[in-house]
């Protein structure tokens, strides 16, 4: 249970970044289900990364040895899983894009 939580976590905020992400900006979107999945994958991958590179692994709460939940390292992982999941939502919105005018 203490694995799945912040895997949630991560999906739901990079899920929640792509949805944003196709809001404000039409052009890049996927569609509501494309934004989702998009995001979701960059939320998981983003957060993983940023646990990968000293300085941001405390950020992320990837350091976080705590025998329970952290809620502070929670917070960190939605937080990376929103911003992740918009990036890389607007980088697939790019090259969708892209595709589509050549």
């Amino acid at each position: 249970m203490e694995v799945l939580v912040p895997i949630l976590v991560q999906l739901i905020g990079g899920g929640a970044g792509g949805n944003v992400i196709g809001q404000l900006a039409k052009n890049l979107s996927l569609g509501t289900s494309g934004n989702t999945i998009v995001g979701a994958i960059g939320g998981l991958v983003v957060t993983w990364l940023a646990g990968r590179i000293p300085g941001l692994d405390t950020l992320v709460g990837a350091a976080a040895g705590t025998g329970g939940l952290d809620l502070g390292a929670l917070a960190g992982q939605g937080a990376t899983g929103l911003v992740g999941g918009g990036v890389l939502t607007a980088i697939v919105g790019i090259v969708k894009s892209a595709m589509a005018k050549a």
